[in-house]
């Protein structure tokens, strides 16, 4: 049970370990990829919580420390192969993302060709004709993440 004594927010901040499947749930896909990416991001000396926070900011960190000119701006991610192995994991989960997006928008279309012309639909989605037809053919095609890393189920 989570508590929050004298809190008026109503805020409840986990402080549950995270494991790597949590952090990296973008990655369970693929086993064996899985494993890979674990050792590697292990090997480097990150942590699933270290790789779970540059998820949830969306990389924010990372790239307000990659501007900020600094020769040492690497430092507090722990260098940077750590650096590139995080930012290889928020461009992994923009990825899996957008993957997921382009499933629901090809679920949506196809209901929509259910009741309109697929000139209609492609009027409204500024899009041509044709691709109307390619969008609404790609379906679902999960396993996909059911939250963002920023927010809890």
């Amino acid at each position: 049970m989570l508590s929050n004594p004298g809190g008026d927010s109503g805020d409840v901040i986990d402080t549950r370990p995270i494991t790597w499947a949590a952090a990296l749930a973008h990655r369970l896909g693929d086993p064996t990829e899985f494993e890979q990416v674990v050792s590697r991001l292990t090997a480097c000396g990150l942590s699933p919580q270290e790789v779970h926070a540059a998820l949830a900011d969306g990389g924010d960190a990372l790239y307000a420390a990659a501007q900020s000119g600094r020769a040492d701006w690497s430092d507090s991610f722990g260098g940077p192969l750590a650096v590139a192995l995080l930012a290889a994991e928020v461009g992994a989960l923009a990825a899996h993302l957008n993957w997921r997006a382009s499933g629901i928008r090809s679920l949506a279309v196809d209901a929509l060709l259910d009741d309109f012309s697929a000139v209609a639909v492609a009027g409204e989605l500024g899009v041509a004709r044709q691709k109307v037809y390619e969008i609404a053919k790609s379906g679902l095609r999960p396993p996909y993440i059911e939250n963002v890393p920023w927010r809890t189920p």
